[in-house]
């Protein structure tokens, strides 16, 4: 059975889920992806989002404006990210 530490703690995973590290890796980021979705279709209100988050995506926004071709389409940095991890 797998097990993991996850804050000092150690976490048994649901046997109903130990067969999700067989998947290939492509395959389990797009089941996270979806499970994220799923979960910001279910919000009847949307979630919030915290200060730090907030600041950071100015950060980016206002880097991207001042530097905007050094920018890379989300399908091209999905697609490196897929590809780098096998």
């Amino acid at each position: 059975m797998p097990v993991e530490e996850s804050h000092g703690r150690i976490r048994v995973m649901k046997p109903e889920f130990q067969n999700l590290e067989e998947l290939p890796v492509a395959e389990r980021i797009q089941l996270v992806e979806d499970i994220g979705d799923s979960i910001a279709r279910s919000q009847k209100e949307a979630l919030p989002v915290p200060e730090w988050q907030k600041a950071e995506l100015k950060r980016r926004r206002d880097e991207y404006l001042k530097n905007p071709e050094c920018a890379k389409p989300w399908s091209e940095v999905k697609r490196s990210i897929l590809e780098s991890k096998g």
